[in-house]
């Protein structure tokens, strides 16, 4: 690794301004090549192997006309009713929407002033594209004139996820200001920042160009694009901080680089490729959409992997001693600085330290035990959406469960025609539900659907337990339960037991590779622990704010949600990940101490005053960059915004500087050890930094 990352650093440090080209094309190719060849992005709601799925099938084979996605139009005029005249003439331009199947009766509200238009499409969603909504609203355009308020609800319009918001922009903004603070320089801290932002361009092109040929989510160039950007800018100013260490030091700008490209960039390495690893979790889950958020979220990281190991040695030798204030030039590094003050008295009185650290962090990860999850409905959007309005609208007019009503089809090759006015007695008769429809018989009379709306909304905690109640104890044999509200049910339920899987196979291949890296079993079944204490503590921040709803206004919504079954997934995927890279700088420079010195407290008192500031800088540009997205207006990335922004801001502060440092001066020199027998069959991967690494000076081309 290390020779590589030096002909690396020695290639673009000798040719600084062809490797800033070569980026600035590839940008450029990148993003034209995606612009003409790329695909779009599309949901796949499709869960193999459960109930929902076995009816969406049957559905699909028997009512064609059904079996696509759904759309609704609501209609509502305050101190009125909706003329039938009107719905009519709607009904007629729904149907001549491309891609509608079937166009349902207008159903009128009690009081006349609502009407409901449902509209199935012969597709899936997925095959729907954004112009869907406009065709939608040129249809309903005669309700607008006529003064009525039109409202769209359903798959289709739900599927408009909103782009980026002033919040994101805010975060990168305020990201600057903290590298101004953290380096006195400009230069310096625009370098990180821009360097973040080349690799952003390569990898959403990246992302574009695989959803020509696979399936990506709609919400994972966003997700993509949001842990990019903070890994991207830790990266770079990891290896730009270790390259200022080297001007402060004497060194020439071409060696100062090389030096930061082969130290501080194996950490990069070591550090992106647990994000990876984390990542490759995802793919265990089962579920396309987790799947198109792993690999667009890999090829982001590989793409700010790439730009940190070259194109910052070449940006650092352009900027030459211009990277250094004017402040650091006048006079050399002191290390008696707050952070090396700080991990002294930490290495003082080591066990407080590490037993109030862990207390706050227990006491924070506490109401995750009753966290709730249900997957985002429209009930949890923002009032400013569309859906948001119709949901609400339907509620009030018609009642909770009318939003998503449940579908029951029937084989008919099991299940007797006969028996279906019994069965529509007997789900009557649950006082779970509302209503129930008059059974509708496919074209062959191979099967019947009928429609049941739950007397409570989607959401609500007793869903999943009507669901399996109706399976079990009502539905005859060849009867499925079908429908958004079921299939989110069986999404719960399979993400629940998948969860400790992916969990499982994360930790245990993070372990085995910070064994093979750190040469110790000790140091990483330690970080390993205390890494999940830090998810821990993110889910139980997002169980108290947006289930229990403390403060849920200050992250924009108006009530309190279970928070959504794709969250916790998702979350811990790239927070394992992002927390192993601060775990990764600091335990490399720790180790880098140790070697040289073989003193087990003074090394972790010297690693964290040495790293403590570019890990506290870091960690708040994250923490900033990651509460941007929750202005967004998608509920997922509002959550998993906000989640990340918590546990980053709690790793560097409670667990890197606090726990760590405490319980690693605890261990000793037991930190370190590993039987020997394992020592010789492991492969060797040296992190840190010797004496006899250091580059030898290469002409200078600037």
């Amino acid at each position: 690794m290390s020779r590589l990352l030096e002909r690396v650093g020695r290639g673009s440090v000798r040719r600084p301004w062809p490797t800033v080209l070569v980026w600035a094309v590839l940008i450029v190719a990148f993003l034209g090549l995606a612009g003409a060849a790329g695909g779009t992005t599309r949901d796949n709601y499709d869960v193999p192997g459960t109930s929902s799925q076995a009816g969406t099938n049957l559905l699909r084979e028997k009512f064609s006309a059904l079996s696509g996605t759904e759309a609704r139009i609501v209609l509502h005029r305050d101190g009125g009713t909706i003329d039938p005249a009107l719905t009519g003439q709607i009904s007629e331009h729904l149907r001549a929407v491309p891609d509608v199947g079937f166009v349902g009766p207008a159903r009128p509200s009690a009081d006349g002033d609502t009407a409901l238009i449902e509209l199935r499409y012969t597709v899936p969603v997925t095959d729907l594209g954004p112009e869907s909504i406009d065709h939608l609203l040129e249809a309903a355009n005669p309700a607008t004139e006529a003064g009525v308020t039109v409202e769209l609800a359903g798959q289709v319009p739900e599927q408009k996820v909103e782009g980026g918001s002033v919040g994101e922009a805010a975060g990168l903004m305020a990201a600057l200001v903290i590298l101004v603070m953290a380096f006195g320089s400009v230069l310096a801290a625009g370098l990180p920042i821009l360097v973040a932002l080349a690799g952003l361009g390569v990898g959403l092109a990246g992302v574009l160009l695989v959803a020509s040929v696979a399936e990506v989510g709609t919400s994972s160039p966003t997700g993509a694009a949001m842990i990019g950007l903070g890994v991207g800018i830790d990266y770079a100013l990891l290896i730009i901080t270790r390259h200022i260490d080297g001007l402060r030091a004497g060194l020439t700008p071409v060696e100062a680089a090389v030096r930061a490209t082969v130290t501080a960039g194996r950490s990069v390495l070591v550090a992106g490729t647990i994000v990876l690893l984390s990542l490759a979790g995802l793919f265990l889950s089962g579920l396309a959409a987790f799947q198109s958020f792993g690999y667009s979220t890999m090829i982001m990281v590989v793409a700010m992997l790439l730009a940190a190991v070259t194109l910052v040695p070449a940006l650092s030798v352009v900027c030459g001693q211009k990277l250094l204030s004017r402040r650091a030039r006048e006079r050399p590094t002191d290390r008696a600085t707050l952070t090396g003050r700080w991990a002294a008295a930490v290495g003082r009185r080591p066990l407080p330290a590490a037993l109030s650290a862990l207390a706050v962090l227990l006491l924070l990860a506490a109401p995750a035990l009753n966290m709730r999850t249900w997957p985002q409905d429209a009930g949890s959007q923002s009032t400013d959406n569309t859906v948001r309005r119709a949901y609400d609208l339907i509620v009030a007019e018609y009642g909770p469960g009318a939003y998503a009503p449940l579908a029951v089809i029937v084989d008919l090759a099991q299940t007797d025609a006969a028996a279906l006015p019994t069965l529509v007695q007997d789900l009557s008769a649950r006082p779970e539900i509302a209503q129930v429809g008059d059974p509708v018989l496919a074209q062959d009379r191979g099967a019947a659907l009928i429609a049941v709306e739950p007397g409570f909304a989607p959401h609500d905690e007793r869903t999943p337990a009507l669901v399996d109640t109706l399976r079990t104890e009502v539905l005859p044999p060849g009867a499925q339960i079908t429908g958004t509200t079921a299939v989110f049910a069986d999404i719960a339920d399979l993400l629940a037991e998948r969860l400790w899987l992916v969990v499982g196979a994360v930790v245990a291949v993070s372990l085995l590779f910070l064994i093979v890296v750190f040469r110790s079993l000790v140091v990483p079944l330690k970080a390993a622990l205390i890494n999940l204490l830090s998810v821990g503590a993110a889910y139980g921040a997002l169980t108290m704010v947006f289930q229990l709803g403390w403060g849920h206004r200050l992250v924009g919504i108006d009530h309190a949600v279970p928070v959504s079954t794709w969250v916790p997934l998702l979350l811990f995927a790239a927070l394992f990940g992002l927390s192993m890279d601060y775990e990764v700088f600091l335990l490399s420079r720790i180790r880098e101490e140790w070697l040289r010195t073989g003193d087990a407290r003074g090394s972790v008192v010297d690693g964290l005053a040495a790293t403590g500031r570019v890990i506290t800088s870091a960690a708040l540009i994250m923490v900033v960059v990651f509460a941007g997205f929750i202005t967004t207006g998608d509920i997922v990335l509002k959550m998993i915004g906000f989640g990340l922004a918590v546990a980053v801001a709690v790793d560097a502060t409670l667990i890197r500087m606090v726990l760590v440092p405490a319980t690693m001066t605890l261990f000793g020199s037991a930190n370190w050890w590993l039987p020997g027998w394992l020592d010789r069959l492991l492969p060797q991967v040296r992190l840190e930094a010797t004496p006899d690494e250091q580059p030898q000076p290469v002409p200078s081309a600037v």
